[in-house]
């Protein structure tokens, strides 16, 4: 029997049972997809990541405050503490001290509600200074950002995120317009570009005024020069490490600290958060691939014990044949191949029903896949793998089956 009739022969075996074939390649099918998903999952979940991060800026560092503790002893996590200020942006500003700075932009925020008119908008308040635009690497569509004269007037200006802007003003230029809060008047001075390729609304949805009108006017309080995080963009990336090192010394020094391991700050690169986002992202996509494996495997025996069935009901055929002359390597060829046919169909459904979910999800929640092509190459292989493996017992019996043995059965 040559391998075309070898084949014909192992598509009709599977076309005669169609609901038993069907059943048996179900398993295969959702561990194929379970694949399918899970790597996309994993690296749309890093492209995320990576593309946030790039809208930050590769040269980028982030001075954070230290741990704060409480009176009974309790440590806070990073970040709780008010120990950076305004000063300290200040100073790391100066290009004697610190030459491979470019700009310094410190950050305080809280979660206010704007109004306009009768329309109200719960949004992030950024109080800063005008070079939070180079920084941040953000461009306006309308209007103008901060300048040095609003942060030394402390003037009533504030620029709206597009996201803020459309919630405000459903119609007409914001430009000119006013917002209040808390019974303060703001004059919208600039509507910021949106950031399209960001999942996340973080980025549009902000108001930001000057950090000298967000401490004297807006928000006030007790520690009118702390700010949240200060952000340090480098001259360039060649440079970073070289401003991590300026701003680490010059920041132990502002603060008086002579060991660096009780620094009351905390500076991230952005590769340190990428790389902390990707450990995350790849520890649940080995999670999701844990459960494909175990999807294939049961797939995998679903597969051998339908072969096994099937040797069981041909014994006659499979007795007939090796009367008429058939060696046993072409009875074992013929089930292998059986096998691995209902291994393929399973893996093309599969790889066709992941990428129809995978092209699904994202427009039902926030979630980004991206479609792997040698995933899905993979996959089907996997899939033949999985139905020639698993069918090897079933043809290997059936083709140690003695002719006399066969027909005595019929």
């Amino acid at each position: 029997m040559t391998w075309r009739d070898t084949f014909r022969t192992a598509v009709e075996a599977v076309r005669t049972h169609r609901l038993r074939s069907a059943l048996t390649m179900l398993g295969i099918l959702i561990g194929i997809i379970a694949v399918i998903l899970s790597v996309g999952l994993g690296q749309g979940a890093q492209a995320q990541v990576q593309s946030e991060i790039n809208q930050l800026g590769t040269n980028i560092l982030v001075v954070s405050p230290g741990s704060s503790t409480s009176s009974s002893g309790s440590r806070g996590g990073f970040g709780t503490s008010s120990t950076l200020t305004i000063h300290d942006a200040d100073a790391l500003s100066s290009t004697a001290s610190a030459p491979d700075v470019q700009a310094v932009a410190p950050t305080v925020t809280r979660s206010v509600s704007l109004t306009n008119g009768t329309t109200n908008w719960t949004t992030t308040l950024t109080g800063t200074t005008s070079s939070w635009q180079t920084v941040r690497s953000r461009a306006v569509t309308s209007g103008r950002f901060l300048t040095a004269a609003d942060e030394a007037d402390a003037a009533n200006v504030v620029v709206l995120g597009p996201d803020t802007a459309s919630e405000l003003f459903t119609t007409g230029n914001p430009v000119g317009q006013m917002v209040t809060y808390n019974g303060i008047q703001l004059e919208v001075v600039g509507v910021l570009a949106e950031l399209s390729s960001s999942e996340s609304t973080s980025s549009n949805d902000v108001a930001i005024v000057a950090f000298s009108t967000y401490s004297q006017r807006l928000i006030g309080g007790t520690s009118r020069d702390s700010v949240s995080e200060i952000y340090v963009k480098a001259t360039s990336s060649g440079t970073l490490s070289a401003a991590y090192q300026e701003t680490d010394a010059l920041m132990l020094n502002l603060h008086g600290i002579t060991d660096s391991s009780s620094a009351d700050f905390n500076i991230a690169t952005q590769q340190s958060l990428l790389s902390a986002a990707n450990k995350v992202d790849t520890t649940m996509a080995l999670m999701l691939a844990g459960i494909a494996i175990i999807s294939l495997l049961v797939g995998g025996i679903g597969v051998m014990n339908i072969m096994l069935v099937s040797v069981t009901e041909r014994i006659g055929e499979i007795g007939l044949r090796k009367a008429l002359g058939a060696r046993p390597g072409s009875i074992r060829r013929q089930f292998l191949v059986e096998a691995s046919v209902l291994g393929l169909a399973g893996g093309l459904l599969g790889v066709a029903l992941g990428i129809v979910g995978a092209i699904v999800i994202p427009h039902l929640s926030d979630t980004h896949v991206v479609i792997s092509v040698p995933a899905a190459v993979a996959a089907v292989a996997m899939a033949i793998v999985i139905g020639v493996g698993f069918g090897v017992y079933p043809a290997s019996r059936a083709s140690r089956l003695a002719p006399i043995d066969a027909l005595r059965s019929e």
